[in-house]
């Protein structure tokens, strides 16, 4: 196995952005952590989700390999850049390399056990995913939601077990927009989805329920997103300015959702506006660290 095709089944720039939850939670639960201190959390802490996210990658490409010889015939596994075994060995040294930095982490800042209890978890759910989850529908699409999200809630203990109640807002906030989106995309991607035989919520209950559960936990989203200026974060003002364009956006998403008769390109378009709805919800996540 080369190294850039190790690095490229990683999905560095997924891992990226996934690591950005992490940042955030750091930065947004500073107030009197010492500026050495949060550095190291803050290198540690994206280095442990990095890898761990990674690690959830190869092993999914590692289950997928029959799907993506037909739709992703260029990943590293089914060009035959990566073999199945040396993906499973990657699979177990890449979530070793994120345990083990997070191990440090905890003795090195007498964490106690919980940031190795959500780097454990992570490692799981990003297993268990692979294994089953994605193949049953709406449980997979509450776990992809939670390993992207859980890192702002990673990030918030490096700094204190005291975790603040916009902390848990911002978790909300990613979870429930996610949510709504992968219920979505399973609306677009229906056909398909009876294909390879996914049981997505669209395929169990119909597209038009589908569509009405998705636009609730869109709601939720949008109320989780505003819950925080209510609370003690560092900066109200840069908070509530970027909010408004990621409101805006999640707002519009919801609007489109509730038409009727809605057809694969009116998914795929509220699948775009719900992710750019994500990274805009980020950005304002961490304007009110500032």
């Amino acid at each position: 196995m080369k190294i850039k095709d190790g690095i490229e089944i990683l999905r560095p720039l997924n891992c990226l952005m996934g690591s950005l939850t992490v940042l955030i939670g750091i930065l947004n639960t500073r107030v009197g952590v010492e500026t050495p201190t949060l550095i190291i959390n803050i290198v540690l802490g994206l280095i442990t989700y990095f890898f761990i996210a990674g690690s959830g990658n190869v092993i999914n490409d590692y289950y997928d390999i029959e799907i993506d010889k037909i739709n992703r015939p260029d990943r590293p596994i089914p060009r035959g850049s990566i073999t199945l075994k040396q993906a499973m060995i990657w699979w177990i040294i890449s979530a070793l390399i994120g345990l083990v930095i997070a191990i440090i982490h905890g003795l090195l800042f007498i964490l106690g056990f919980l940031n190795i209890i959500i780097a454990l978890f992570m490692v799981f759910i990003g297993w268990l995913y692979a294994v089953w989850g994605k193949k049953n529908g709406f449980i997979g699409n509450i776990i992809v939601s939670v390993s992207f999200s859980i890192g702002l809630v990673y990030g918030a203990i490096l700094n204190s077990s005291n975790i603040p109640y916009y902390i848990y807002f911002f978790f909300l906030t990613s979870f429930f927009l996610l949510l709504s989106r992968e219920i979505i995309k399973g609306c677009e991607d229906i056909e398909g989805d009876k294909n390879e035989g996914v049981k997505t919520l669209a395929i169990k209950i119909g597209i038009e329920k589908s569509t009405k559960i998705s636009m609730i936990f869109g709601i939720f989203a949008i109320v989780f997103f505003i819950l925080p200026f209510f609370t003690e974060i560092i900066n109200h003002v840069f908070f509530l300015i970027s909010m408004f364009f990621g409101l805006g956006v999640v707002c519009y998403a919801v609007i489109i959702m509730m038409k009727r008769n809605l057809e694969r390109e009116d998914f795929k378009k509220v699948s775009l506006i719900l992710k750019l709805g994500a990274y805009l919800g980020l950005i304002a996540f961490l304007f009110a660290s500032f």
